[in-house]
C-alpha cells in the first residue's frame, strides 16, 4: 500500500465516500483543496478515483493500514462512515492515537455522538439533525438562508423589515433597539457591502445578521 507523501497544510483525509463523504470531498476539491479518500469499498473508490485528488481502498479500523497511508501527516481528517457505528468509533480512535490535530466526525445519533467525543472527535456533525432544523427555519421563517452554531448564535439573511427602509442603520439601530448585528447588505445587482452605522438600507435589501438564535428570528420575522 502506497504511502501518500507531502500532504500540504490544506490537504484533508475524507474517510468514508457515501453521500456526505463524498458531497464533502467533492466541494473541498472545487474550493482547490487536496483531498485523500479512502473507502473500504472498491465500487466506491473507483466511482470517486477520476474526481478527487487521490482515493484509497483500506480499512480503516486498521491501525497498519492507516499508518502506511500516511494518515499522521494529516492536519485535518473527516470520519463520514455512516451506519456502521463501530467503525466510524474504531477509525477516529485510530485517527486520534496517530495524533491527527484535528478530526471532524459523523454521527448517526446523540449517543453515537457522546463517544466519538470520548474517543478523540474534536468536532461532531449531526448532518441529518442539522439540515432539520435549517429547513424548519426556513420553512417557518421569513429567513431566506440560516446557519446556527452549537451555542445558539445564528447568522440568517433576509429581507429589510420595514422599520430600516431608507434610513441609516444609526437611525433605525437595530442592535440597540432589536439585539441583533447586521453584518452586511446586499441590494439587487450591487457588490456586497459591510455594514457601518452610514449605510442606508432600502425596501428590497437582503440584511446578513447575527445574534443569540431566538433574537434573529424574531427580527427576521418583523414583517
Amino acid at each position: 500500500m502506497a504511502k501518500f507523501r507531502n500532504p500540504a497544510s490544506t490537504t484533508v483525509l475524507i474517510i468514508g465516500l457515501g453521500r456526505f463523504g463524498s458531497a464533502v470531498a467533492e466541494s473541498l476539491v472545487g474550493m482547490g483543496h487536496e483531498v485523500l479518500a479512502i473507502d473500504e469499498n472498491q465500487a466506491l473508490v473507483d466511482r470517486w478515483a477520476d474526481e478527487l485528488t487521490h482515493v484509497a481502498q483500506a480499512d480503516t479500523t486498521d491501525d497498519e493500514a492507516l499508518r502506511q497511508l500516511g494518515v499522521a501527516d494529516f492536519e485535518r481528517a473527516v470520519v463520514a462512515i455512516g451506519t456502521d457505528i463501530e467503525a466510524s468509533v474504531l477509525t477516529v480512535l485510530a485517527l486520534a492515537e496517530a495524533g491527527v490535530p484535528d478530526i471532524w466526525a459523523k454521527a448517526i445519533t446523540r449517543k453515537h455522538g457522546a463517544i466519538l467525543e470520548r474517543v478523540g472527535a474534536h468536532h461532531v456533525i449531526y448532518p441529518e439533525h442539522s439540515m432539520g432544523e435549517r429547513v424548519a427555519h426556513l420553512l417557518t421563517g421569513r429567513m431566506i438562508d440560516y446557519i446556527e452554531f452549537d451555542d445558539e448564535f445564528s447568522i440568517a439573511r433576509t429581507l429589510a423589515p420595514p422599520f430600516t427602509w431608507d434610513k441609516t442603520l444609526a437611525e433605525s439601530a437595530p442592535r440597540t433597539k432589536h439585539g441583533v448585528t447586521i453584518v452586511g447588505v446586499k441590494r439587487t445587482g450591487e457588490d456586497f457591502t459591510y455594514a457601518r452605522p452610514e449605510t442606508t438600507v432600502t425596501r428590497h435589501d437582503h440584511l446578513i445578521v447575527s445574534g443569540p438564535t431566538r433574537v434573529v428570528e424574531k427580527f427576521c420575522n418583523m414583517h
